[in-house]
């Protein structure tokens, strides 16, 4: 299956898979500040133009891998965690990982299911109360305290669909997520794990992937949180550019 996407730029090739409630525009700011690159924006399966899609994680994974031209692939939360299916069930498209406030799934079943019951009770909340109302919810969540409200791209998360965010939570949430800390050491290629320093849970997560992931490179981006690159753009620009000319 080929995914929604859009190729801007020129060079070596880098796939971006964006997180929940975003569309493949929310790239944009990010990849306007990289040179050399050939960048493919995916929207993720429920999201944007692939809204119709749904897919479980592996299935993500696999669209992803379709979509993308061989070579790195960058994904932000819930795209960090569909980059990490692409890396893992397609090794051959991959050349190089970044994983943006990423995780590789909760542990504990008991954990894990009760994540999946939230998850699903916030996908009937979307769909009762309707795409605009629920932006402003989530947007308004503690995780997003430090996104500065011009970078919040409201009116671009408001194109999605209650039916396709809604899709998304059942079938790709975190709760449905297996768990793929005992995977990680099956990744040969280059990673490269950014996280906000701010944000407390996913820089204790990022350490961990840091830790389990042989040959990992770990950025702990300062004064930002978990949208670490809409809230330091630059400086997450920056750190790409580098990584991308290494690797």
């Amino acid at each position: 299956m080929i995914l929604a996407h859009d190729t801007v730029g020129s060079g070596v090739p880098v796939a971006f898979v964006h997180g929940f409630t975003q569309t493949r525009s929310s790239w944009m700011p990010l990849v306007s500040q990289l040179g050399g690159v050939e960048c493919t924006l995916i929207d993720a399966p429920g999201h944007g133009e692939s809204a119709g899609e749904t897919l479980d994680l592996h299935g993500c994974g696999d669209a992803i891998a379709a979509t993308m031209a061989r070579g790195a692939l960058v994904g932000y939360s819930m795209g960090a965690r569909m980059a990490l299916h692409a890396a893992l069930d397609h090794p051959e498209n991959v050349t190089s990982l970044v994983l943006m406030s990423g995780t590789a799934g909760i542990e504990d079943t008991a954990e894990r299911a009760d994540r999946r019951r939230a998850d699903d009770a916030l996908a009937d909340r979307i769909e009762q109360i309707g795409v605009d109302d629920f932006i402003d919810e989530w947007l308004g969540s503690p995780m997003f305290a430090g996104l500065p409200a011009a970078a919040s791209m409201r009116d671009e998360r408001r194109r999605n669909t209650a039916h396709g965010l809604a899709g998304s939570l059942r079938n790709a949430g975190t709760g449905t997520q297996e768990n793929l800390w005992p995977r990680l050491g099956e990744l040969t290629v280059p990673v490269l794990i950014v996280t906000g320093d701010l944000d407390e849970k996913f820089t204790s997560i990022g350490g961990r992937l840091h830790s389990a992931i042989p040959g990992s490179r770990w950025e702990r981006v300062a004064g930002s949180g978990h949208t670490v690159h809409l809230e330091a753009t630059s400086a997450v620009a920056a750190i790409l550019n580098d990584w991308l000319v290494r690797n």
